[in-house]
């Protein structure tokens, strides 16, 4: 029976591309199998749903043939039982993996041609290759074009905004068989963070711990950004979670716009007191602070 890959990303059968990109998202940052809670099966998974859901045409098929079982109508006027038993169900989308199991893509025309006559011989398909890429957080952000070790000269321009697990496909590029069509190259891409930032969307997000004092005054703080450092300003009795927004410091959005640098504040609270530091807090809580 056919996967129900909607179920599988947790959406609706009418859920928008956007929709479906974001859940995908979720997955591939839950389940990767480089962080310590990850399931690679349940990667595998949202990676084969995504693959489909994600493309207009196989999504199309899949909305047609994908979802019916053994026994279901096809068209109104056939069943399985027609057929002597055949389950159109498992040529919906992509099937098995990479390697020795490779993604094929079943065209339904070439099939039913060879029931009903009249079918054009099938042409033979290279396997699906897939390589892994690393890039860092900063290339994540803007993106960057990288080389890789599949063949001499080729590259990949990986998109800005890129999420750590999001796999790219390259059409034609994959293994060659004589007298047939080449098969897929897909780009798996990790992304390595080392910064104190994280992506939402177009904009980064990071803490700044500021002591109580500058909290209570107001500061100027150093802050590296992916642009560079920047002396962030700390408005007068700024609050402990508070928000402060550098704008035009986040993911491109286009050419011409960004997302802006989140910075939540965290007041750190001095563990221990001098005598004096008491005394002048004591006389500051008499005033009502």
């Amino acid at each position: 029976m056919a996967k129900d890959y909607y179920k599988i990303l947790g959406v609706e059968k009418n859920a928008s591309q956007d929709d479906i990109k974001k859940a995908f998202r979720k997955l591939a940052h839950e389940h990767h199998p480089d962080k310590k809670t990850g399931n690679a099966e349940k990667f595998k998974e949202a990676n084969e749903a995504y693959s489909v859901l994600s493309d207009p045409q196989k999504r199309q098929q899949y909305d047609t043939f994908g979802s019916a079982g053994p026994g279901a109508g096809f068209g109104g006027g056939f069943n399985a039982q027609d057929f002597g038993g055949f389950d159109f169900s498992q040529f919906a989308g992509f099937q098995g993996g990479f390697g020795n199991g490779a993604q094929v893509e079943f065209d339904l025309n070439d099939i039913l041609g060879s029931f009903f006559g009249g079918g054009r011989p099938r042409q033979k398909r290279g396997r699906n290759i897939l390589v892994d890429v690393e890039i860092s957080f900063k290339e994540s952000v803007f993106g960057v074009e990288k080389e890789l070790h599949v063949r001499k000269g080729l590259k990949v321009s990986i998109p800005a905004g890129i999420e750590d697990g999001q796999t790219l496909r390259l059409s034609g590029l994959g293994e060659t068989v004589e007298g047939g069509v080449p098969g897929d190259l897909h780009v798996r891409v990790h992304v390595k963070n080392t910064t104190p930032w994280r992506k939402e969307g177009y904009h980064l997000v990071t803490e700044l711990p500021v002591r109580l004092s500058d909290a209570l005054l107001g500061a100027e703080l150093p802050l590296s950004t992916i642009d560079g450092d920047i002396m962030l300003k700390v408005p007068e009795g700024v609050a402990h979670g508070e928000v402060l927004r550098v704008k035009g410091r986040g993911v491109p959005a286009d050419h011409k716009r960004r997302g802006d640098a989140l910075v939540v504040i965290r007041v750190v609270m001095p563990k221990k007191l001098s005598r004096d530091a008491r005394k002048k807090i004591e006389e500051l809580k008499k005033e009502g602070l």
